[in-house]
């Protein structure tokens, strides 16, 4: 297994927004929001290359909106999914799965496009890939409810389907590939998927949204977007418990300085232990 991040850019969103109740107060000490309230955010995903496949999990914000919908976004940064992909030496057309964790526009977007030439309609960006989503999901997003409506476009989601490429996972917890297992949380959204690597020994969760930075490490740091908070404020203690138990590197889609991070239990309950970039353990 060789493992390779793709940094499809950062974006803000409103820190409010962000860490629910929580005080500004307290979570600016980790997330400093500028003027406007409005705090950074990274869009990091993960190329696994393993048995022949080359799977991206997630793919970013993608560039279709319109100028209205991306001012609310403030999308800056050098990197970006294409040259990404061109420095990890591979091309679009590569990838045999993308695997979505859930499809929240910031986590989907990348994977369709305009077609190019000037022709009308949408196409794949990864025309030879399978498309993997949890099938509870995939019915939830496409009909969605009034609070995550925003989240769920249509021109992502849709094309999947209409390209033939789209594929179902339907278990709560199982093993995508060797080496590759996944579990789901509901609290963010209705079954995310949660992938669990083992890399030479080691588990590495791509955490997603249920913990998106380090400054959501404590428990009642839960964002804003999420659908059921109290569901998540049990299923993050389970996996943060879990996480510090057994050595977990969790690598963390949306810190805008940390690639990746492990915790330690202390008398306060479970905090971060240290902070590092995956290519140390590369």
């Amino acid at each position: 297994m060789k493992l390779h991040i793709i940094h499809t850019g950062f974006f803000k969103l409103d820190g409010g927004a962000m860490f629910g109740v929580v005080p500004k107060t307290l979570w600016q000490r980790t997330n400093p929001a500028d003027e406007k309230n409005m705090c950074t955010w990274a869009m990091r995903c993960l190329l696994v290359e393993m048995d022949n496949r080359l799977i991206l999990i997630d793919n970013g914000i993608g560039n279709k909106q319109d100028e209205k919908f991306f001012s609310h976004y403030y999308l800056h940064g050098k990197e970006n999914l294409m040259g990404s992909l061109k420095k990890a030496g591979f091309s679009p057309d590569d990838l045999t799965d993308n695997f979505l964790t859930h499809l929240h526009f910031d986590h989907c977007g990348g994977g369709v496009k305009y077609k190019e030439n000037g022709k009308q309609g949408l196409e794949l960006v990864f025309k030879n890939a399978k498309y993997w989503i949890h099938k509870d999901h995939w019915d939830w997003a496409i009909q969605p409810n009034a609070r995550e409506k925003a989240s769920f476009l249509k021109e992502n989601i849709l094309p999947l389907e209409e390209s033939g490429h789209l594929n179902f996972l339907e278990e709560e917890k199982g093993t995508f590939l060797p080496n590759f297992d996944y579990f789901t949380v509901n609290g963010h959204t209705d079954k995310q998927m949660i992938p669990k690597l083992n890399y030479y020994g080691k588990t590495i969760v791509f955490a997603a949204d249920l913990l998106p930075s380090v400054g959501h490490i404590p428990l009642p740091y839960v964002m804003g977007y999420d659908t059921r908070p109290l569901i998540t404020l049990e299923e993050k203690k389970i996996f943060l418990e879990e996480a510090a138990e057994k050595g977990y590197i969790i690598f963390l889609e949306h810190d805008p300085k940390n690639e990746c991070c492990t915790l330690k239990k202390t008398e306060k309950g479970v905090r971060l232990d240290q902070t590092f970039p995956l290519s140390e353990i590369l």
